[in-house]
């Protein structure tokens, strides 16, 4: 056995073109397209301006379960003829909610598409909602959440992003809402979301062979039945970040392990930093070889890994750090995460660490746009965030050419060691004191 001490340098980055974009406006609604030459399996998103933050307060989770409901059935089918219709086209159906959209995925052979189109225009605009359905979706959910919440990483996750925004805010509360708020939709909250948020045309994506496809017929299919015009843009939320630290604990009686998750508030998507910014936290936590995977597990060992990155919306971000580390060592691995969050915000980060961030960066982009279904994901990324449709030819070539200097001033002026909000999710019984004595923040029990 040989065991090598130095990892292998990256290679040079193989050539990638990002396809064209093309644009049909029609029945209302915008059909944004993607050739890929040859390409007989086509993807479609129809993407709607009814995301999770549209739902009303107290009833977080309803987008999520009107969702889970569509393929129950329509006004004209029950579920069995509709799956029957969608099987018979070689289609599949995936409606999914995030912060900024309702989306609904389709895909089916090239000639199949407009279609399978039809049908999963038929399941969004006119849906059966029936009343034992949507119950038993919403009861599935419940139970789903109840099961994931019983584990390690749900309550750290909420409490750090009702410090973050606010527990009262809507981007305060988890994204698909918790047990309680999804128990509380009922199905007329449900009815009243489709009928507020899912009748208006919105935006198709398609990704196929555009010399076999037609547009126009697509777009008919998509918005056949709609009306109303596109929903102004809220502005985005802002960045503040207090003047010192806070830690939050959340206890779980018993823990073997503490569950870390550390973070501010950042920018939205949008923002002209986000090459630079990504790259940083590729350096700092985003990869493998990051500055805290290899301190906090490769030569501390005190977790199987340790992750840092922004997460970005049309009108927030969050900078945030996630790890599970063993009970023993809960502060020590604090101390040192934020000693390694402070030094990349103080003095940047090294060419070499950069030339290994670029190289994955820009090759995953590549690895990552293969597929039909990836490309009508990136261009939904063009659409939410009001990106030029030259965006994704450009963006590589951004990743590639970042200097030092870039990265390390996105550093300095996007990561905040001093304006953290730390949360523990572990056994307070035994890691209170030593929290209390290490002086990390102000420290205060969570109520999730």
């Amino acid at each position: 056995m040989t065991l090598i001490a130095t990892r292998p340098d990256s290679g040079e980055p193989r050539p990638y073109q990002f396809p064209q974009i093309q644009r049909v406006t029609v029945g209302g609604g915008t059909v944004i397209a993607a050739h890929l030459a040859g390409q007989q399996l086509a993807s479609a998103l129809l993407l709607l301006d009814a995301g999770a933050a549209r739902e009303p307060g107290g009833r977080e989770g309803t987008a999520t379960v009107l969702a889970k409901s569509l393929e129950e059935g329509t006004k004209s089918r029950d579920s069995t003829a509709y799956a029957l219709a969608l099987e018979s086209l070689g289609a599949a159906l995936s409606p999914s909610v995030d912060w900024d959209a309702f989306r609904i995925g389709l895909s089916a052979p090239v000639p199949q598409l407009a279609g399978a189109m039809r049908l999963a225009a038929e399941a969004s605009r006119t849906p059966r909602l029936d009343p034992a359905d949507v119950t038993r979706v919403r009861d599935d959910e419940v139970t789903a959440l109840r099961m994931d919440w019983a584990e390690p990483g749900p309550r750290a996750d909420a409490a750090l992003r009702a410090d973050l925004f606010g527990a009262a805010e809507r981007y305060g509360r988890p994204l698909h809402g918790d047990p309680a708020s999804v128990a509380a939709v009922t199905v007329d909250d449900v009815l009243a979301f489709h009928r507020q948020w899912m009748l208006r045309p919105g935006v198709l994506l398609v990704a196929g062979d555009l010399d076999t496809l037609d547009l126009e017929e697509l777009g008919e299919a998509a918005f056949a039945g709609t009306s109303g015009d596109p929903l102004a843009v809220d502005p985005p939320l802002g960045v503040p970040v207090r003047g010192e630290r806070r830690t939050v604990l959340v206890d779980r009686p018993g823990s073997v392990q503490s569950t870390l998750r550390i973070g501010h508030r950042a920018p939205e998507r949008a923002t002209p930093d986000y090459v630079a910014m990504t790259l940083a936290a590729t350096v700092l936590g985003g990869a493998f070889t990051s500055r805290l995977n290899h301190l906090i597990r490769e030569v501390k060992g005190y977790s199987y890994g340790i992750r840092g990155s922004y997460a970005m919306t049309r009108r927030f971000g969050r900078f945030e750090v996630a790890a599970g580390v063993q009970t023993a060592v809960t502060v020590p691995a604090i101390v040192d995460t934020l000693g390694e969050i402070a030094r990349t915000e103080l003095d940047g980060v090294t060419e070499e660490e950069l030339a290994v961030a670029r190289s994955w960066r820009a090759g995953q982009l590549s690895v990552e746009m293969q597929t039909p279904g990836s490309i009508v994901n990136a261009l939904s990324t063009l659409v939410v965030h009001g990106l030029p449709d030259d965006y994704y030819a450009t963006l590589r070539r951004d990743f590639l050419e970042a200097t030092v200097e870039q990265v390390s001033a996105a550093a300095g002026a996007h990561l905040h060691a001093r304006g953290l909000t730390l949360v523990i999710e572990g056994d307070a019984a035994v890691i209170r004191d030593e929290l209390t004595a290490a002086d990390l923040g102000e420290l205060v029990d969570s109520e999730i």
